[in-house]
């Protein structure tokens, strides 16, 4: 069994939604089940999944749960445009979480393409 606390992109994964946390908690009231719950899911759902990938036994399940938690990122990154554009996140704390969120990316497909080798 993986230790998935050692995999420096759940701890940037971890780091992210602890502060997505922060923003969606200023959301509009009506949107805490709406864009607010659907973010909150998302940010979540990548750290989790690298977390139940690495108890899988073999390498494909791995990879699989690396997959669905690259889904999610990018999922996560649809909605932070949308939360931008309709005035919830600032633009330049936007660019600033997608920048993040983009280092995220980037070493959940290193993490694959290591497994894979």
């Amino acid at each position: 069994m993986r230790d998935f606390r050692k995999y420096a992109v759940w701890n940037l994964a971890m780091e992210l939604a602890t502060d997505i946390y922060g923003y969606t908690a200023n959301f509009p009231k009506e949107e805490k089940y709406g864009l607010a719950g659907q973010i909150q899911r998302a940010v979540v759902s990548i750290s989790s999944n690298i977390a139940e990938g690495a108890s899988r036994k073999s390498e494909m399940e791995f990879i699989h749960f690396l997959e669905i938690a690259l889904g999610s990122a990018f999922e996560l990154e649809t909605q932070l445009i949308i939360a931008n554009r309709v005035g919830y996140i600032a633009e330049l704390d936007v660019t600033q979480l997608l920048e993040r969120l983009h280092a995220i990316q980037k070493g959940v497909n290193h993490l694959i393409s290591i497994i894979r080798k």
